[in-house]
């Protein structure tokens, strides 16, 4: 039974909500505020965590902040919030975040994407080692290197790099990495940029040599500049 922590201070919503995904199968453990639901997201494991933006004690970037970076968690997580401007979504995708929902919401959605997000966290029947010249992924373990370097990366980041990989040195489209890493259920357009920005961000940056690029009108690949 997956193990869902929600942190949401309406407590209507969060009976709505948690008497829904009980319902559904669900186990369910609560937090009304950032404090609580920081160190339950740290202290113990969860599948999920559905985590409003604004919240009592520390809000949920900070939250999603701490968990990515001090605390290394890559525990999957759905950010709710009432703000709908591309800059609020574009601020939780950076902070960590691997998808979001715009309140009011429908809970049908909700749904699908809580079983999106687990079918991703899943990972990856086979293991196998990727290697893209110095940069490396072990699909077992998910580990992620480069020059030996250990990387951290989202679910997301890490599904998206996953494809890049295993498609190098071809090109794949927007619609073939929307697929892979939300399924049939399309992101704004926005998410995507902002998951492989992260991801440039977390590979690219500290190294010599860029291997992640855009191509104008087709997509994005992972490869050596001397494999293009």
């Amino acid at each position: 039974m997956p193990l869902i922590l929600l942190i949401e201070d309406n407590h209507d919503i969060a009976a709505i909500v948690g008497e829904h995904l009980e319902h559904s199968g669900y186990e369910v453990d609560f937090a009304a505020d950032g404090i609580t639901g920081l160190h339950l997201a740290v202290t113990q494991e969860f599948d999920v965590i559905i985590l409003d933006l604004m919240l009592p004690g520390m809000d949920g970037l900070d939250i999603c902040r701490k968990l990515r970076g001090e605390a290394g968690k890559d525990t999957p997580i759905l950010m709710l919030t009432a703000r709908d401007t591309l800059e609020d979504k574009v601020s939780g995708l950076d902070a960590g975040a691997d998808d979001y929902l715009v309140k009011p919401f429908e809970i049908e959605e909700l749904d699908a994407r809580l079983r999106a997000m687990l079918r991703r966290a899943g990972g990856d029947v086979a293991t196998e080692v990727l290697r893209v010249d110095d940069l490396e992924v072990d699909t077992g373990t998910l580990e992620v290197r480069r020059l030996g370097q250990r990387i951290s990366l989202t679910p997301i980041g890490l599904r998206l790099l996953i494809s890049l990989m295993r498609a190098s040195p071809k090109v794949l489209s927007r619609r073939t990495l929307e697929r892979e890493v939300w399924g049939d259920i399309a992101p704004d357009s926005d998410a995507l940029r902002s998951h492989l920005y992260n991801l440039r961000k977390a590979i690219d940056k500290p190294f010599d040599q860029a291997l992640l690029q855009n191509v104008p009108g087709m997509g994005y690949r992972l490869a050596r500049p001397d494999d293009v």
